[in-house]
Formats: C-alpha cells, structure tokens, sequence
C-alpha cells in the first residue's frame, strides 16, 4: 500500500522506496522514458516514478541537443545568424525563418516589399501542413496504428519536393530571410501547389477514416491528459496545447502580423467531441482541421499574389547594423507562439537574443499531466504536446 505521507527522495536515481503498511507492501520503481525512447519524438528523457503500471511523478530531463543557439546569435551578425533558426524547430524551418527575420526587420524599420509578404505566408503555410503531417503519423504510431504513419509520410513527401523546387533544400531552408525572401517561385511552382493540395484535401478525409475516428485510437485518447483552461494560462501553454482546451486564441488573427488580416480561414478549437475539452483527442483534432485551414490560406494567397505590388525582396544593405534598440516579435508556429527578443547595441551583431520556444513551454506541463496516468497513457500524453527537441534545447 501507498504510504502519501512518506517524504520524496532528494535523488530519486540514488534511493530506492519502500512504502508500506502492515504486512502488505509494494515497490515503488524508476523507469527511464528515453533518451531514446521511440514515444518522446526525440532525445528527451522522462524519469518516471511508478507503482504498478500508474505513474505517481515524472521529471522531464532535457539538454541533449543543447547547442547555445542564442549564444551563437550574439557573436554572428545578423544575417549569418539566419540558418542557425532551421536547426531549431527542423519540422517548421520555414516559421523559425519568418520569426527571426520578421523580428531584425521591426527592429530595423524595413518595409517588407508586399509580393515578398504573400510568398511568405504561402511557405509558412505549406510549413505547416508539412509539420502536422509529421504530428498526425507519429501520433499514429504511439497509439500503435502504422498505417497513418506512411500515409503522412507520402504527402510530407510531395511538400517537401515543392520546397526542393524552390529553395534547394528539403529540411533545413534558409529561404525567408531579412528582407523577404531568397528568390521568387519557379515557374510553375503555383501550379504545383494547387495540384498539391486538391490531393491533400481528398487524402485528409483518408487520414480521418484511418485514425480519427477509429475506435481504439479514440479510447486511447479521450478523456486522457485533460488540460483546463486555466492551466493553459499557469504553463504558458500556447497553440493548438492551448487551442484544444476550447481557448480561442491565434496569433495571425489575435494580433495580426504580414498580411494574415485579409484572409478569411477558422480558427478551430476543442470542444470536447469524444471526451472532456482539453484531451489528447482535443489537441490531436485541432491539428487535423488546422491543415485545411493553412490550404485555404494559401488558395487565397496566391489569387492575391497576381496583383501584388513590388518585388520578393527588399533592399537591404550589405553591411546590416540596425540601430540601438529591443523589440519582440512573436508569431504562431504550428506548435505555438515562437518569439524572439532582440537588443541591438548599434553594431552588426545582436547584443542579447532570447528565444521564446513553444515547445519548451508546452513540455512544462507534463510534471502536472502525467501523474496518475497508466504507463501506457503517458505515451498518448506526450505525443499531443507535439514537442521537436531542437526547439526545446536550442
């Protein structure tokens, strides 16, 4: 029997537990979840404290991809600085790419060509599409469905040959940068994307019949890792954590950046279709219907694009020293609200950068979450924060 009064070990990796009472007892036992651990979408370790199959702590442990990203954007100028935000959320470069650049250019005063503000929103927008993709199959694969997993491969496939086609890389892009972007669409590049996505929005209904709404993955599902509102506001949780727990929030609409006030799309929510707002199902379905959402945007973007004013870059000079100052900036990545401060000393390198990560906030929760869960519900929680590691560490 459990013993709650019995004080916690100050190392739980140096002591081991006994708790009990009379002649009936139990042991308590440590299991590592990771580092390499399928199930933690990367190398991040989870130190679990279980009685049985029930989880009673868990202690994220991160690091491992540490690799002084702000640091570095202290001691490059600032246009050097650009593809070190690839490495960062590698699912969603394209974003990283934006947040950055968007950031040095207010602090900057740039005026952002309106040609070059359409191509943007197309690529973050197909960026995406490209990242949920990534979160809908390996969800998949948590609850133990293979299926969906290549399925969302296939489509992620065809994206990222559009990006090839016109930027050169498939991961790591380096394609918006200070000023707009490297270079214009290819010709026919439009044609492609639309091609694109009159497949995706027919294959989107596949995804639904094989996972969505297949019974064992809603009873893995539902009603697990509830998140409430008001814990949304305690962890600073943001996207669709947040978003899933019926918090209408959006940064593109909410506080509208490039020109996100002129399209018309939903902003979709929780509400609690197969269980409690705030479940893993919740975080899972506004992923699902945010992928639509992202193809309408770019539908939109492109009808404005035929008659839209400048060029895909502005001129920005070759020596970059933007003048002393600090500014924020913050925009909606798939996973949240990536942010970066600046302070500007006058010189060609930043004299403090600070990232706001979204997947680092996301992932405070689950000291919360995870106590109580069954060892196997532990997985489907961790898999809805749809965290990327490199984003976490920097």
């Amino acid at each position: 029997m459990l013993n709650p009064a019995m004080p916690l070990p100050d190392d739980p990796l140096d002591r081991d537990i006994l708790i009990g009472a009379g002649d009936i007892s139990t042991d308590e036992m440590y299991i590592n979840m990771g580092p390499q651990h399928p199930s933690t979408h990367g190398v991040l370790r989870v130190l679990l404290r279980t009685d049985g199959e029930i989880v009673t702590e868990a202690h994220p442990h991160i690091g491992y991809l540490h690799r002084c990203a702000e640091k570095i954007g202290e001691c490059l100028d600032y246009i050097k600085f650009q593809p070190y935000t690839d490495r960062m959320d590698y699912l969603a470069a394209m974003n990283n790419n934006l947040g950055y650049a968007m950031t040095v250019e207010k602090l900057a005063g740039l005026e952002i060509p309106e040609r070059a503000q359409l191509l943007r929103v197309i690529i973050v927008e197909l960026n995406r599409i490209a990242s949920h993709l990534i979160a809908f199959g390996t969800y998949g694969l948590d609850a133990g469905a293979l299926t969906p997993f290549f399925h969302a491969w296939r489509e992620r496939e065809e994206m990222l040959t559009l990006f090839e086609k016109i930027c050169g890389a498939r991961l790591t892009y380096n394609y918006v940068c200070i000023g707009g972007v490297v270079n214009d669409m290819p010709e026919g590049w439009e044609d492609m994307v639309l091609d694109f996505l009159d497949r995706f929005e027919k294959r989107w209904k596949e995804y639904n019949d094989l996972l969505t709404y297949n019974r064992i993955f809603i009873r893995r599902t539902a009603d697990i890792g509830v998140i409430t509102r008001e814990d949304c506001v305690a962890y600073a949780l943001t996207g669709p954590m947040m978003r899933g727990s019926g918090i209408d929030w959006d940064l593109r609409r909410d506080r509208p950046y490039m020109m996100y006030d002129r399209f018309e799309y939903d902003i979709p929510i929780g509400e609690g279709k197969m269980g409690t707002v705030g479940d893993c199902w919740d975080r899972y379905w506004v992923r699902m219907v945010e992928m639509k959402e992202s193809g309408k945007i770019v539908r939109q973007a492109f009808d404005m694009l035929k008659g839209a004013e400048g060029t895909h870059k502005a001129k920005v000079p070759k020596v970059f020293k933007p003048k002393k100052g600090e500014c924020y900036v913050g925009i909606e990545n798939p996973r949240g609200e990536l942010g970066f401060y600046i302070v500007s000393d006058g010189s060609k390198n930043a004299y403090r950068m600070r990232v706001r990560g979204p997947s680092f906030c996301n992932l405070s929760i689950l000291e919360k979450l995870l106590p109580g869960a069954m060892i196997a519900d532990a997985v489907m929680i961790i898999g809805s924060t749809d965290i990327v590691l490199g984003e976490v560490d920097r």
